[in-house]
């Protein structure tokens, strides 16, 4: 069954302009629809509906996604730390795992909420798993 056409923007409701507008938004765990809503009722559990849009986000299937976004930052964001440790510090390899590691942690656990919110921004933006693909109408657009 093919996707339906993307429908005008909601009267009252400040859609993004941009995919990158949209994926902000998830990213900084709001609505991706709204911007103005937090995006989840608990660390990883988002809400059903958006409680200033009421969009239903409970179709969202961010699976392992997040999880795989989050591992390919943190495993970039220490490689070159992992690299300067290793080579220009005398340091045992006990004391750089014990750098490392809680590092590893705290960057996975600060990455994991944004990477899942813009997964679910990705989603809507797409049309994909319930969601309907709304956009701003366009200069030339007929109204």
């Amino acid at each position: 069954m093919p996707d339906p056409a993307p429908t005008a923007q909601p009267a009252g409701i400040d859609l993004p302009h941009s995919f990158g507008a949209a994926l902000l938004r998830g990213a900084r765990c709001r609505c991706p629809r709204c911007g103005e809503a937090r995006l989840f009722r608990r660390w990883l559990r988002p809400y059903d509906t958006c409680p200033a849009c009421t969009l239903d986000i409970s179709g969202q299937r961010a699976d392992d996604f997040p999880a795989y976004i989050s591992i390919f930052v943190t495993g970039h964001l220490l490689a070159p730390v992992l690299i300067v440790l290793a080579s220009d510090f005398a340091l045992s390899s006990t004391a750089i795992l014990a750098i490392i590691l809680p590092l590893a942690v705290a960057f996975m656990l600060l990455t994991l909420q944004p990477a899942k919110g813009a997964v679910i921004a990705l989603q809507w933006w797409h049309g994909m798993h319930g969601f309907r693909a709304e956009r701003r109408p366009q200069p030339g657009d007929d109204a």
